[in-house]
């Protein structure tokens, strides 16, 4: 489950803008540009974590589970007046003439949404007030809805959840400013996906096996069961050597996975498990001729560790390859 979100302090701010664009499609592979624009922006650039969807967890074998865009409404968020309207920033893609994806967006009522161009570039937008929006489920849910929706037809460079640009004019300025960085993004995230795995465990059974199998750890047991006075210091002797094979082997079982994934993947990330029994929580480019391969893979991969479940997701846009970040500075 993605980590809740933390809501940041900031204002609308007249601005100039410089645009860090960074993506890590290889693992010696980083893209960086730093351009001046002068949009008036309210902030809250926060990373953006796939919330959580109707995935199941199955044991021994595993089933790939779409992540379908959510419909309905979103939380309340004022409708913007003249004096206090914005444009939400979703992501950016490669277009040259306008489009519009419905209603979809931020709001009490779903705003439509539709893109900025230009040249051959976009930023997918909707209207909205100019202050921070709370990253409430429902507001996280409408972000990614958009860019689920606009991914089925276009790569996709997401932007994190609250980029908010005043006018028109400002986000044009941005692309033009960034054009060359999110070009070269878009061409390497070009037909990409991510998808999610993670990987978790029974602790106590797990714990249960190593005692079967690790003699040292079966004899030191039982003398703490048999012994009458203080048994403190071979307790703590017992709970380094669990806590060492339990290291040991959910690394051994992180790198076959990782291993058995590399060559039907892009790139891969892994971030920090959530949770005593999480032991992976890694995120896989994949592009779109592997994905059938890719799927299989983590299928076979399921039906072979029958002791650890799996909880597979996506397609996502490429949220752990592509990070955008806006530096502020104020305008004289």
């Amino acid at each position: 489950m993605a980590k809740t979100q933390k809501k940041t302090k900031t204002a609308a701010v007249k601005t100039k803008a410089k645009v860090k664009a960074k993506v890590k499609v290889k693992a010696k592979v980083k893209v960086k540009a730093k351009v001046k624009a002068k949009p008036s922006v309210a902030r809250a650039f926060q990373r953006l974590s796939p919330a959580p969807g109707p995935a199941r967890a199955t044991r021994g074998k595993l089933e790939r589970v779409k992540m379908p865009a959510q419909a309905g409404k979103t939380a309340r968020v004022e409708s913007p007046d003249d004096a206090n309207a914005g444009k939400y920033v979703y992501c950016i893609i490669k277009s040259a003439r306008p489009l519009a994806f419905g209603a979809l967006g931020i709001g009490s009522e779903p705003a439509e949404v539709q893109t900025v161009t230009y040249r051959d570039l976009a930023a997918v937008v909707s209207s909205t007030s100019l202050v921070v929006q709370d990253p409430t489920r429902d507001n996280v849910l409408a972000h990614q809805r958009v860019n689920e929706t606009v991914m089925q037809q276009h790569t996709v460079i997401p932007m994190s959840f609250g980029t908010v640009f005043k006018t028109d004019d400002d986000i044009m300025e941005l692309l033009r400013s960034a054009y060359e960085a999110f070009s070269d993004v878009l061409n390497k995230m070009q037909d990409k996906f991510e998808f999610g795995l993670k990987v978790l465990w029974d602790r106590d059974q797990i714990i249960r096996e190593i005692e079967e199998e690790d003699e040292d750890i079966r004899r030191l047991k039982a003398e703490i069961s048999s012994q009458k006075g203080s048994t403190y210091f071979a307790r703590m002797q017992y709970g380094r050597l669990i806590d060492a094979a339990l290291q040991a082997r959910s690394e051994r079982y992180v790198a076959e996975i990782f291993e058995a994934l590399r060559n039907v993947s892009v790139a891969s990330r892994s971030n920090k498990p959530i949770g005593d029994r999480m032991i992976m929580n890694a995120a896989f480019l994949v592009g779109r001729e592997a994905e059938h391969a890719f799927d299989a893979r983590v299928k076979d991969i399921g039906s072979r560790y029958e002791k650890l479940t799996f909880k597979y997701t996506g397609p996502w846009p490429p949220y752990n390859f592509v990070n955008i970040r806006l530096k502020l500075e104020r305008a004289h």
